[in-house]
């Protein structure tokens, strides 16, 4: 279900808050919120937790602000200066509008020090908070849409979707150097995450267990087959049924259903379709 992170708070803090408002059932969630950060933060409930994975690869609509001038370690309004330029007063619009198109499509993104990417086995950020030197690699992200929304030197409102795992403050801090002025992260909110809006979201202190989604809103995407009871009764049981041949071929993924509902998520193996999530009672 889509919940509304304020400001403040970890993605971790609305997570507990949730779970404490459904009574401690298992909870987790699809994609961090940096603290500073308000918007959608879809949290899973219960079975629906081991289906986060299918939906790992939704992307993200976000409004923000950058800020021309600065950059810092974090490279969000959160962390130290770490150089200044008045360069900045130069900028225009036009030029703004030409550098987030450079960063339309896909690319490699480096992450920014202060995230959770490991760097040799460990999580840059906790090297980072020690002072050391962190570069975390590269990775393949893609901007689908990336545009300027207003121009209020040295602010510059932007609107994006993007792939899972693209990081804002890393954009931020891109385009400012694009820019030759230095930039960073100073305002986010999270519009959307795949079907889920901000119109959408409740409160995390207002959930309530009526507000949960259907799991199969998880895996949308998939192939769906029906099962007949026979066969919901081998799934549930962790047996595989036919593949009916739907196209998966081989290491594709269908979601199994029997009478409407979700019974679990299956890899097409050699013309079986093997349960590799169930998430129905037996």
């Amino acid at each position: 279900m889509p919940v509304a992170k304020p400001a403040g708070p970890t993605s971790h803090d609305v997570v507990a808050v949730v779970r404490r408002a459904l009574g401690g059932a298992r909870t987790g969630h699809l994609g961090t919120l940096d603290p500073f950060a308000d918007g959608v933060l879809v949290v899973v409930v219960g079975r629906a937790t081991r289906l986060a994975q299918f939906a790992g690869g939704w992307p993200k609509a976000y409004e923000g602000a950058l800020r021309l001038g600065v950059t810092t370690d974090s490279d969000d309004r959160t962390g130290t200066p770490v150089v200044t330029s008045g360069a900045w007063r130069e900028v225009t619009a036009d030029a703004v509008t030409a550098a987030l198109a450079r960063f339309r499509g896909t690319f490699a993104q480096r992450p920014p020090a202060f995230s959770a990417v490991k760097v040799g086995g460990e999580r840059a950020y906790r090297r980072a908070r020690r002072g050391e030197a962190v570069a975390p690699a590269a990775r393949s992200v893609t901007v689908f849409a990336l545009e300027l929304t207003q121009f209020a030197p040295p602010d510059a409102g932007f609107r994006a979707t993007v792939s899972g795992g693209t990081y804002l403050r890393s954009l931020a801090r891109d385009v400012g150097e694009a820019l030759g002025c230095g930039a960073h992260l100073a305002a986010l909110t999270r519009t959307a995450v795949g079907p889920f809006t901000l119109a959408q979201a409740v409160a995390p202190e207002a959930v309530t267990a009526g507000d949960l989604r259907p799991a199969d809103a998880l895996v949308g995407d998939l192939p769906r087959r029906e099962l007949s009871d026979a066969e919901r009764e081998a799934v549930v049981h962790g047996r595989a049924v036919a593949d009916t041949g739907r196209g998966t071929g081989d290491g594709g993924r269908v979601a199994l259903f029997h009478g409407g509902e979700l019974i679990a998520v299956a890899e097409a193996v050699a013309g079986q379709l093997k349960p590799s999530v169930v998430v129905a009672d037996a």
